[in-house]
């Protein structure tokens, strides 16, 4: 079931997504958006938040008051284009993932392009991940998540810890990932008019500044689809049917199951991009539907 067309009105006349990412305007208009949206949906839960850092790095520490597990942790990184998000806007899902799963969300702010190009918002992921597994937690009671470019991070930093021979994650929980920089799936076109957050022009503007001249977007340091998935740690991927990176989603599931690998696609028929986030029954829902994954595992 697609979008109803006042909902999509509704939300794109909302946007927070910018259709340019190359201009200084666009861009300080586009992190403004984000506050302003993270501040607005941020969920009011009773739960315990202390604030750290990592090197430079500004972390924070999300633990729920009322089913807290403290043998297990999750490790979040925040989408945004790798162009916006901070404290505040990891702080939306991070508090859904600590309530969701009862374990403490550990959300970080990495560097952001184009001020910050690749591979430093990769850098600061790897920093994060050496410091929880060395004295913190173990990896294998940590689990590695993001949406959207976070799920690029979180995806990017697992083929990484395979290729160097390390422990990588006990699961990834993804939402909307951003699988595949070259922006040629066909779901970008056969949802580009009930996509009410993103764009192709978004998306690859975001691609060319983060990417910056450091190579193609076809190499899997910088679309992940195209890396190897021998090994993979256990993958559950929430989509919505309405997205244009539908398509990065669904190939991701299949190559991990490929590769011998375990992967759940969970797709919502009446959602969108991350619509997770948003304060409304069907992220509710898919919140308790990864409540349920986790307790099953």
């Amino acid at each position: 079931m697609r979008l109803n067309e006042f909902m999509m009105k509704a939300m794109k006349a909302f946007n927070f997504i910018s259709g340019s990412s190359a201009e200084e305007e666009d861009l300080k208009k586009h992190r403004e958006s984000v506050e302003k949206m993270s501040r607005l949906v941020t969920p009011k839960d009773d739960v315990n938040i202390a604030h750290f850092k990592v090197g430079d790095i500004d972390c924070e520490a999300i633990r729920s008051c009322e089913n807290f597990n403290p043998h297990y942790a999750i490790m979040y990184a925040h989408g945004g284009g790798y162009m916006s998000g901070g404290p505040d806007y990891a702080r939306i899902l991070g508090t859904k993932l600590a309530i969701a799963t009862g374990f403490t969300t550990v959300t970080f702010s990495y560097r952001l392009s184009p001020e910050n190009p690749y591979p430093a918002a990769i850098e600061d992921g790897m920093d994060v991940w050496n410091y929880l597994t060395k004295g913190v937690v173990s990896p294998t009671h940590l689990y590695l998540a993001g949406d959207s470019a976070g799920g690029n991070l979180a995806l990017c930093l697992t083929q990484i810890l395979l290729e160097q021979g390390r422990e990588t994650p006990k699961g990834l929980i993804l939402f909307s990932p951003w699988t595949d920089m070259t922006g040629e799936a066909q779901s970008y076109e056969e949802n580009k008019d009930v996509d009410p957050v993103l764009s192709k022009e978004f998306v690859e503007n975001a691609a060319k500044v983060y990417i910056n001249g450091a190579g193609d977007p076809n190499e899997a340091r910088f679309s992940p689809l195209f890396g190897s998935f021998e090994n993979f740690p256990q993958t559950i991927c929430f989509a919505g049917k309405n997205e244009i990176l539908f398509d990065d989603s669904k190939s991701l599931c299949e190559k991990i199951k490929v590769a011998g690998g375990k992967a759940v696609f969970d797709v919502e028929e009446k959602g969108w991009h991350v619509y997770e986030q948003l304060p409304i029954p069907i992220a509710n829902q898919a919140m308790k539907r990864l409540s349920k994954y986790i307790q099953e595992i």
